[in-house]
């Protein structure tokens, strides 16, 4: 029979289950990849200060939600003096906390977008904390991507 196929020129080849992609294939994939990114890069380069406000936004509520956890765990906010670094490592001047948890609050302090250390103090302007970043340039005040993003403020647009 398989003589019979293979005098007029009907062969059927079977791939090993272990073979590999063939180059149709990955063309394929790469001209699926190269679509996906002809959509998405413009998007985002043309946007940058757009994509660091809305990092920064949701650093603080990620930052404002573990210095929440820390107050159930402890009934305080850290210090001014211990700062956000009490989110990831236990701090050890006064007060220490009674319940810290065993791996922290955050496994690492984020750094703004902007490459500046996020602002906190406590107890803050209205109780609680305090916690900000002051934008593109660094400095209190500012418009569009310049513009201080605090906690209470992440999800408002910029």
């Amino acid at each position: 029979m398989a003589l019979q196929l293979k005098r007029r020129g009907i062969v059927r080849r079977h791939r090993a289950p272990d073979a590999g992609v063939t180059l149709i294939e990955m063309m394929v994939v790469l001209v699926i990849i190269a679509l996906v990114a002809a959509i998405i890069v413009p998007n985002v380069i043309g946007r940058p200060d757009e994509a660091r406000v809305a990092v920064a936004q949701t650093d603080i509520r990620t930052i404002g939600s573990a210095l929440e956890l820390y107050r159930l765990d402890n009934q305080t906010y850290p210090t001014t003096a211990q700062g956000l670094e009490a989110l990831s490592s236990r701090p050890t001047t006064s007060p220490e906390p009674r319940n810290w948890a065993a791996g922290g609050y955050l496994s690492q302090l984020p750094v703004d977008p902007w490459g500046n250390a996020y602002l906190y103090r406590s107890p803050g302007d209205t109780g609680g904390f305090d916690l900000l970043t002051l934008g593109a340039d660094g400095a209190p005040g500012g418009e569009g991507p310049a513009a201080d993003i605090a906690h209470g403020q992440a999800t408002a647009t910029n």
